[in-house]
């Protein structure tokens, strides 16, 4: 089979697509339920704002699939946005109801001496360097672009974070479930290292 990469309309579906291939997997770009949920992987990409994203995502009636896929076995990774949305809710723009896959709130950054957006390359910080996303990995720098950052509820959810002033929610996953806040993708080694670590979850070969 193959990883389904969800297409509802807000994300940056052929640079993922192109490094999950670049990584030896198959990658479709898909909007289809059946084909997502008959998928062996799931990535919800994203770029733009929270609350538009969400529009999409139920007008495509796509919320209830990532949600279906969420609850099954099989390994489901939020990128950028796609991280966020995996979050209960976001005060971006106005208050609006996320996935709600993982508890907590996305907030704007506080205003300050620190640049908004976070636009650049950080170093990761692993809180559990035992999960197999980290297998064989040492921490380094990856690239973010963002005005928002996601506060997690449940301390164990949170995976990794970086430094921007404070700590930043950078990994998240719980079970199957995995976000990433940075861009895998664009993220030179480091990046396409853990994005290859999500996709071996899936038990296909590369």
């Amino acid at each position: 089979m193959a990883i389904a990469i969800v297409d509802y309309g807000m994300g940056n579906l052929h640079s993922v697509g192109k490094a999950v291939e670049r990584l030896g997997y198959e990658a479709l770009v898909t909007g289809d339920r059946d084909v997502i949920l008959g998928a062996d992987g799931v990535i919800l990409p994203g770029v733009g704002a929270f609350g538009d994203a969400m529009v999409h995502l139920r007008e495509s009636g796509l919320d209830a699939v990532v949600k279906e896929a969420a609850a099954g076995p099989k390994p489901l990774l939020g990128i950028c946005l796609g991280m966020q949305l995996l979050f209960s809710s976001s005060e971006e723009h106005g208050e609006h109801e996320g996935l709600d896959i993982l508890p907590g709130q996305v907030v704007r950054f506080a205003p300050g001496e620190l640049k908004v957006p976070h636009m650049g390359w950080n170093r990761l910080e692993f809180l559990h360097p035992e999960n197999p996303l980290f297998v064989g990995l040492e921490a380094g720098h990856v690239y973010f672009v963002h005005s928002y950052h996601a506060r997690t509820e449940v301390e164990s959810d949170l995976l990794a974070v970086t430094d921007y002033g404070h700590a930043v929610t950078a990994i998240v996953g719980r079970g199957s479930n995995f976000g990433m806040q940075f861009h895998p993708e664009k993220s030179g080694e480091l990046g396409m290292k853990l994005l290859g670590n999500f996709l071996a979850l899936t038990g296909l070969k590369a």
